[in-house]
C-alpha cells in the first residue's frame, strides 16, 4: 500500500531543496543581511532532514513488506543495506557528472561529502540495527538509542583532537570541513534513524481510521519533542563549544519534532485533495530532481545569475525554476511510459522479437 500522504512530504522537502539552492547560489550579498533571507536559510534547513527521515521511514516499510512476503529477516536486512550500498554508489556517480560539467580539483569534487553520502551509509547501518533486533519494540529502541546519540555525540566529536589522526576522507564525513563536506555523519544520520523508528509505527495501522489516528499520535508526539527542545534551548548548554544552529543536539531534536509533527498535517491534506498532485509527483520523482538541478543551481549552467538577483528577482526566478523542473519531471514519466509500452519502438531497435499473427 502506497502512502500518498508521505509523497507529498516528499514532495515539499523538494520545494525546500529547490528554495535553499536557489537562495544560497542566486541570491546577490547586499540582500543576504535581510531578514527575508535569514528566515529562507531556516526554512530551507528541513529539506536535507526532511529527505533523511523520510528515507527512514521508507527503509522500514520496505523491511515489513518484505516480511509480509515470505522473506526471512536476513535477507530483509540484507536488501536493506544493498540499497544503502546502491545510494552510496550513486553518490560518487553524481559528484562525478558535476566535475565533467563544471570541472574543479578532481578529488575534491569526487570525494566531497554530500546528503547521499551520508544517506547511504545511515541505510546500511539501519538494515544492520533492525536485523539484530528480535522484535519491532526491540528495533524501535535500538533506532531511537541511535538517533539520541547521532545527536548527543556532535558536539564532542566536532571537538575530538583524535579525529586529526584519521585520513581527510573520512574526516571529511564525521565532522565539517569547508568545501569539502555539506554534511556529516553526526547529526545527520539520526534523522534517518529516527525515521525508521518512525516507519515502524506507520506501518501498524491496516485501515484509514487507524492510520489518522497513529499520524495524529506521531504528530503529537513530534510537538511534545520540539517543544522540549526549544525550552531546552533556553538552559545553559551542557556542551563547553557548541552552536545552537549547527551542532546543537536542542536544534537537532527541535527540527526532528517539527518533521514528525508535519505527518498528520500530510495526511489530511493528502485526504481532503484527492487526485492529481504536482507535489506528489515532485515527491516521487525526488531523486532525479536531486540529480539534476544541483549542477543547473551551481554549475556553469547558470553562472550569468550567481550572487547577482535581489530576493525579489530570487523569488521569482525559484518558482520559474521549480516549474520548469516539474515539467522535465512529466517528460521524463511520459518518455518512460512511451519506451516501456511502444512495441514498435523496441522492434525498429531490434530490442523484441516482431509478433505475428
Amino acid at each position: 500500500m502506497r502512502r500518498h500522504y508521505l509523497d507529498w512530504l516528499r514532495g515539499i522537502a523538494v520545494l525546500i531543496m529547490i528554495e535553499a539552492h536557489t537562495l544560497d547560489s542566486w541570491t546577490r550579498v547586499a540582500d543576504r543581511t535581510r531578514p527575508f533571507y535569514a528566515w529562507g536559510l531556516i526554512i530551507g534547513g528541513f529539506g536535507a532532514p526532511m529527505f533523511l527521515l523520510l528515507a527512514g521511514i521508507a527503509l522500514s516499510l520496505a523491511a515489513r513488506s518484505r516480511l509480509r512476503k515470505g522473506m526471512v529477516p536476513s535477507d530483509v536486512a540484507a536488501r536493506g543495506q544493498r540499497r544503502g550500498w546502491q545510494i552510496f554508489g550513486l553518490a560518487f556517480l553524481f559528484r562525478l557528472q558535476s566535475w565533467l560539467i563544471s570541472g574543479g580539483p578532481l578529488r575534491q569534487v569526487l570525494l566531497k561529502v554530500d546528503i547521499l553520502n551520508i544517506m547511504g551509509p545511515s541505510m546500511i547501518v539501519a538494515a544492520w540495527l533492525w536485523r539484530i533486533g528480535r522484535s519491532d519494540r526491540a528495533r524501535a529502541l535500538l533506532f531511537i538509542v541511535a538517533t539520541i546519540a547521532a545527536a548527543m555525540a556532535t558536539p564532542l566529536v566536532r571537538e575530538s583532537v583524535a579525529l586529526s589522526a584519521l585520513p581527510d576522507e573520512i574526516e571529511w564525513y564525521l565532522r565539517p570541513s569547508p568545501g569539502r563536506t555539506t554534511f556529516t555523519l553526526f547529526p545527520w544520520a539520526g534523522f534517518l534513524f529516527a525515521g525508521a523508528a518512525v516507519g515502524l509505527w506507520v506501518d501498524r495501522p491496516q485501515t484509514p481510521g487507524a492510520e489518522r489516528r497513529v499520524t495524529i499520535q506521531l504528530g503529537l508526539i513530534g510537538l511534545t519533542v520540539a517543544l522540549a527542545s526549544y525550552l531546552a534551548s533556553l538552559l545553559p548548554p551542557i556542551y563547553r563549544e557548541t552552536s545552537f544552529w549547527t551542532s546543537s543536539p536542542t536544534f537537532f531534536f527541535l527540527r526532528l519534532g517539527i518533521i514528525v509533527a508535519l505527518l498528520p498535517i500530510a495526511y489530511a491534506w493528502t485526504r481532503a485533495m484527492r487526485g492529481w498532485s504536482p507535489v506528489q509527483e515532485f515527491g516521487i520523482a525526488s531523486l532525479f530532481v536531486y540529480w539534476i538541478h544541483v549542477e543547473m543551481v551551481y554549475g556553469v549552467l547558470s553562472t550569468a545569475i550567481h550572487h547577482r538577483l535581489s530576493l525579489e528577482q530570487w523569488a521569482v526566478a525559484w518558482i520559474a525554476f521549480a516549474i520548469f523542473l516539474f515539467g522535465l519531471v512529466r517528460l521524463k514519466q511520459w518518455l518512460t511510459e512511451f519506451l516501456r509500452t511502444s512495441p514498435r519502438f523496441w522492434t525498429k531497435t531490434g530490442a523484441l522479437p516482431r509478433e505475428t499473427g
